[in-house]
């Protein structure tokens, strides 16, 4: 027998009571889920990334760059807060800084956490792709990797990898190139 069960919306999510948790939770698909706090490894990665990527935008009057927790409100059903995201100077209408991103980033980057592996590889993923999310980028300090993805027809097409060593670019982040060494710490 087949049991429906229905998506949660953005409005009843922001409804809902977390208080008192020790961690904090996004709405993915329609979907909650709990996310624990991230660890050194994944905040030096994170770090280090948005240090360079906001670097560049400020050089080149590029745009906005935000790391997390900053609510992204992408569609009806998905309310995430991504570890980095950029908004281009076209795109800066989606900026609402009293509330949050009201719309789609030109950018995201999710670095991944032993306990986030399979959300951000696939749920985020998903979501990210079907709601026209240009470039996504996957940092494993982990495994010593970024996988860049570019959104063809709102589907990702894996169009970089680096691992333990090499240069990455963007294609959004106009001019931005990156040594992925630079983010991980060895060990």
């Amino acid at each position: 027998m087949l049991v429906a069960s229905k998506k949660i919306t953005v409005e009843d999510f922001l409804k809902m009571d977390f208080e008192g948790e020790d961690a904090y939770y996004e709405l993915i698909n329609g979907e909650i889920v709990k996310k624990a706090a991230p660890s050194p490894r994944h905040q030096h990665s994170t770090g280090r990334l948005f240090a360079k990527m906001l670097n560049h935008a400020l050089d080149k009057n590029l745009g906005e760059i935000f790391t997390a927790p900053l609510d992204v409100f992408l569609d009806e059903y998905s309310h995430v807060q991504p570890d980095i995201l950029f908004i281009s100077k076209e795109n800066q209408g989606i900026i609402d800084y009293k509330d949050g991103i009201l719309g789609v980033p030109d950018l995201i980057v999710e670095v991944i956490s032993p306990g986030s592996f399979a959300i951000d590889r696939f749920d985020k993923k998903r979501a990210y792709e079907k709601a026209g999310v240009r470039e996504y980028w996957l940092v494993d300090p982990n495994n010593l990797s970024v996988e860049i993805y570019k959104n063809i027809g709102q589907l990702f097409e894996l169009a970089q990898v680096a691992s333990e060593a090499g240069k990455v670019q963007s294609t959004i982040l106009e001019g931005f190139e990156l040594d992925i060494q630079s983010l991980f710490i060895a060990g």
